[in-house]
């Protein structure tokens, strides 16, 4: 299940899902403790701001600046429901509108894009290294062109 944390009233809440669903139900995870099939795990996204991000980013990366999504990992299971929790997902909409207007596409494509790429963070991608982020992105562009998205300009 895809929950949705609306603080800056979003309105395609179900875009997201699916930009969230699709990558669980088409990528495979790297971490070698996740199952096979994660189209049932849990994923909270956050709809934010600049501020919340920034601080996270300071806290947790030790980068004092905003940026535009981070992920935070749980791979924890729920003891009642016994299912997984993948973790968590913020977004800065302030931050993710720049950028669309800068690329020339609309905010929910920016966002769809950065619900993709932060759920690959949580099935443990990353673009540490150049071949780390080759493959991240291929796999990000596997998503993007199944949500209709493959012309969408992903920025570096």
């Amino acid at each position: 299940m895809i929950h949705i944390d609306n603080q800056q009233d979003f309105l395609d809440s179900p875009l997201l899902e699916r930009a969230a669903q699709y990558t669980l139900d088409m990528i495979p995870a790297l971490h070698a403790d996740l199952p096979p099939a994660l189209s049932s795990a849990n994923i909270t996204i956050v709809l934010t701001d600049d501020r919340q991000l920034h601080e996270l980013n300071h806290d947790f990366l030790d980068v004092d600046s905003p940026t535009d999504v981070l992920s935070f990992p749980s791979l924890e299971t729920d003891p009642e429901t016994n299912e997984l929790y993948l973790g968590d997902i913020l977004i800065s909409i302030p931050r993710a509108k720049q950028q669309a207007e800068s690329a020339g596409h609309t905010l929910e494509a920016e966002v769809q894009l950065l619900v993709v790429h932060g759920t690959l963070h949580l099935l443990g991608y990353d673009h540490a290294s150049d071949e780390e982020k080759s493959l991240m992105w291929n796999e990000q562009a596997k998503v993007l062109e199944r949500l209709g998205l493959s012309r969408i300009k992903i920025q570096e």
